[in-house]
């Protein structure tokens, strides 16, 4: 698996397996199917209430643990609270550390992510965290962070697939240093069954979604799909011998529609707890 290097110099799978609406119970048997299959890389989060089971295959799985990439997200309801909730976070997976935290949600309405920053700066300091950045910050979002911020985030992980590109602010998190994660990757299922995307798919031999990830790690875009199938997983897993031509590529970032599937990081204010 090709790694991405972070502005701090810390590596990254460039595809990792994301646990988001994982069910707690099922987590450790999904996750070690992965850690089987060959992810070295997993991002929860403590709003997904299922960092344990992550934890535990990670204990199970007999990797080194510098071998597996680990990130989890502070919740929004706990901005004022960010250390606590690191370590809370930190002792449900049952790590010594955590090699990416992000901020999930900037919650403007609260005012507190700037406060949640600099926390994390000082965890970071501290060696107890390996990389920190954010989720879902919007150019203004970045802006803000930045007046008063000592470490640039090394990760920006929003929504973005074919049908929300969202070029703008990726283009502006490159320019900083900042490198693109991409969530819901597969637009959830909506953008693989277009007729670009699956024509492209028979000429490779391919699955749909094997042809829009490849798409996303052609951009240098990080990448978590989320899949409970083990047979589902590894397919996704072997999308990264992938190879598309240009035509193909453009063929596919041609798709732009504008069409956000989650919520609007401007005004999205849900605490998660």
């Amino acid at each position: 698996m090709k790694e991405l290097t972070l502005n701090n110099g810390v590596t990254i799978p460039q595809l990792g397996l994301g646990v988001f609406q994982v069910p707690p119970e099922e987590t450790q048997r999904i996750v070690e199917d992965a850690l089987e299959a060959g992810y070295r890389h997993i991002d929860t989060a403590a709003g997904y209430r299922n960092e344990a089971g992550v934890g535990a295959a990670i204990a199970a799985s007999g990797i080194p643990r510098e071998d597996i990439f680990v990130t989890t997200k502070l919740r929004n309801g706990e901005q004022g609270m960010a250390q606590e909730a690191f370590l809370n976070s930190r002792k449900a997976l049952g790590l010594d550390y955590v090699d990416l935290y992000l901020i999930h949600w900037p919650v403007p309405s609260q005012g507190l992510f700037t406060q949640a920053w600099k926390e994390m700066e000082r965890l970071y300091a501290n060696s107890q965290i390996r990389a920190i950045g954010v989720s879902n910050f919007l150019p203004q979002h970045l802006d803000t962070l930045l007046e008063s911020a000592e470490v640039v985030p090394a990760v920006n992980q929003i929504e973005l697939h074919p049908s929300y590109q969202q070029a703008e602010l990726a283009t502006k998190c490159r320019s900083l240093g900042i490198a693109v994660e991409a969530y819901s990757p597969l637009g959830q299922g909506g953008d693989l069954n277009g007729n670009a995307v699956t024509s492209i798919a028979q000429a490779h031999n391919a699955s749909t979604a094997q042809v829009v990830l490849a798409w996303h790690l052609a951009s240098g875009s990080i990448v978590i799909p989320k899949s409970a199938n083990p047979e589902r997983i590894r397919e996704n897993l072997a999308a990264a011998s992938l190879t598309l031509t240009d035509e193909e590529l453009a063929a596919i970032t041609a798709l732009e529609s504008g069409a956000r599937i989650g919520s609007d990081p401007a005004v999205a204010a849900f605490t998660q707890m």
